[in-house]
């Protein structure tokens, strides 16, 4: 049978809780076999366009922005240690952050990395970048973002938010293999990242 056929139908969501940064929606429909279910979704955006986006396929710029930062003059990648309350720990990851109203998504990236990390972004490889794409969607229409690019300055903490508690480091090739062995959280697209960067791989 044809996915096509198997199409699931949205007919109705409810909130069911609204905050500043995140909304929770209870999304009713159909199966292909006519029996009624729903899905809890996780979304940043406001009840009327999260409506758009299902009921009439609005397009969206992507809610966060994530950096893949290189420092071409030592040949080393640009990571974060940044401690989460979901997990109550520390996780290593990629600069990031959302996209505010009207921005577009070179200048969050370049706002985003100088408040955390005091970095400048330059060099954007455009071509390398992903434009959109789904992190978690399984229970969340968040999209983001990622840039390729090259950073420079002085690394520092002095521009990052109260909530923020971030060390931002760079590894080299070999450091990033050991760091790959080593007992740590990882976020998944910094891990991929790193992988690849440990094996040899352009940045």
């Amino acid at each position: 049978m044809k996915l096509e056929n198997k199409k699931n139908e949205i007919i109705n969501l409810e909130v069911i809780f609204k905050s500043k940064f995140l909304n929770l929606f209870k999304v009713i429909y159909k199966t292909h076999l006519g029996n009624e279910k729903y899905w809890i979704v996780a979304s940043r955006k406001t009840v009327d366009s999260y409506k758009k986006l299902i009921f009439e396929k609005d397009t969206y710029e992507s809610d966060a922005v994530v950096i893949v930062g290189y420092d071409d003059s030592e040949d080393r990648l640009l990571l974060i240690k940044e401690f989460r309350i979901p997990i109550n720990d520390y996780i290593i990851s990629l600069p990031a952050g959302l996209v505010d109203s009207g921005e577009d998504i070179e200048s969050a990236a370049k706002r985003e990395l100088f408040e955390e990390t005091g970095l400048k972004l330059y060099d954007i490889d455009c071509e390398r970048s992903l434009k959109k794409t789904y992190p978690s969607v399984g229970m969340s229409d968040e999209s983001i973002s990622m840039l390729f690019g090259k950073v420079k300055g002085e690394i520092s903490d002095r521009n990052q938010e109260e909530s923020e508690n971030i060390e931002p480091f760079y590894v080299t090739r070999d450091e990033a293999k050991k760091l790959l062995l080593e007992n740590h959280n990882f976020d998944t697209k910094a891990w991929l990242v790193l992988r690849s960067f440990a094996d040899g791989n352009k940045l």
